[in-house]
């Protein structure tokens, strides 16, 4: 039968990943090892194990495939074997929404509790409505673009022919469904980038001036850079990453978008920087600092079921060390701007409150951004201010 040829492919997907890389990367190996798979194969095999994973460890104890027919209803609009085969007196409601579909779940399995999606609650910063971020784990996050104003009605028409549901979040941000491939419709990334919106967002914490010097010293491939430069093109920029692989991509991302004059160092910023930078003074500092990225696991729904949760301390610990390390490069009187992507206090609120005790700056403001009710990442960001 070939629901059973799709849950054996299921079972093997599952036994064989271990969550130690992402699951998209997995897959695009697994994929390639096992060539029998056609794609019909790859692509229900690849909306089970994601389905699955979005369950978290909601009935932990219940038999794995059932827990993947619960979660497949919960996670998707059109009905699947798996569905029929496993809960056929469901399959007629699987285009309900999400609320409506868990309560019907509830009532058929009276363990369940929706809370076991996400079961790091007690370090949950405290401004996440947790009824809607728990939900927001069985909805794809969509794909957000980040678009000069003057190109959006031509960008707009041009996904439109290419027939993408494309909608205008506002005059500077598409959002589209998760999955297009977009180089094919857009090769030029001159007008427009690939940026959620939680993290376009960040943006108005920045406020930077004319001919302004700033670091973007956790730059990755430069999301963050690209954005300060947009609100300010005279920026002067410094960017850095302890890996020099990311700031290769930062470098064509560069390129793509037209920008030439920066500087860029490969830096460990837990390891003391003065031989590097002594001499440097900035006018405004971006720590988009490296944390759990669970305010991301709606794209990464595997972590809700490989997450260690001592990593957290790991992480905050990390924070408040680059954050120590830098801001003695920060001119007084201008902006530090504290990032994560995170949704735990541990990284967010209690880093806020080490970085005004223990260093010469003062909170300005600080914000957590609930991307979870828009489809996106949930974010956290501070500015502060050095005295």
């Amino acid at each position: 039968m070939r629901v059973e040829h799709q849950i054996r492919a299921f079972e093997q997907v599952f036994n064989s990943y271990d969550g130690t890389q992402p699951l998209h990367r997995f897959l695009f190996t697994y994929f390639k090892q096992h060539k029998q798979m056609g794609s019909s194969d790859r692509r229900w095999a690849t909306r089970y194990i994601y389905s699955f994973f979005r369950l978290g460890k909601a009935l932990f104890k219940e038999d794995l495939i059932a827990r993947l027919a619960i979660a497949d209803f919960l996670c998707n609009q059109t009905v699947s074997l798996v569905i029929e085969a496993k809960l056929p007196q469901l399959k007629e409601q699987v285009s309900l929404s999400v609320q409506e579909k868990i309560a019907l779940i509830a009532e058929q399995y009276p363990l369940f509790k929706l809370s076991d999606v996400f079961i790091f609650n007690e370090n949950l910063s405290k401004d996440i409505e947790k009824q809607d971020f728990y939900e927001s784990f069985f909805i794809q996050p969509d794909l957000f673009l980040r678009v000069k104003p003057s190109y959006v009605a031509q960008l707009v028409q041009t996904l439109k022919e290419a027939e993408i549901v494309v909608e205008e979040v506002s005059d500077t941000t598409l959002a589209l469904p998760n999955g297009i491939k977009l180089e094919k419709i857009l090769p030029s990334q001159k007008y427009y980038q690939v940026q959620d919106l939680s993290s376009q967002k960040t943006g108005n914490f920045f406020q930077p001036k004319k001919w302004d010097y700033w670091w973007d010293c956790c730059a990755a491939s430069g999301g963050k850079s690209l954005l300060l430069h947009n609100l300010e093109p005279t920026v002067q920029l410094l960017v850095s990453d302890v890996r020099e692989n990311s700031l290769n991509n930062l470098e064509e991302r560069f390129g793509e978008a037209g920008i030439k004059k920066y500087q860029k160092k490969v830096l460990d910023l837990l390891q003391n920087n003065d031989q590097d930078l002594h001499h440097y003074e900035f006018d405004g500092i971006i720590l988009d600092a490296p944390c759990s990225g669970s305010g991301t696991w709606g794209r990464t729904p595997e972590m809700l079921y490989y997450f260690d949760s001592h990593k957290i301390s790991y992480f905050s610990k990390l924070q408040t060390s680059i954050a120590g390390n830098v801001v003695k490069y920060l001119k007084t009187g201008k902006p530090l701007i504290y990032i994560t992507c995170s949704v735990f206090k541990q990284e967010n609120e209690d880093v806020v409150t080490w970085i005004e005790e223990n260093l010469p700056v003062q909170l300005e403001k600080m914000e957590l951004i609930s991307g979870y009710k828009d489809k996106a990442d949930t974010m956290f960001i501070a500015r502060f201010i050095k005295k």
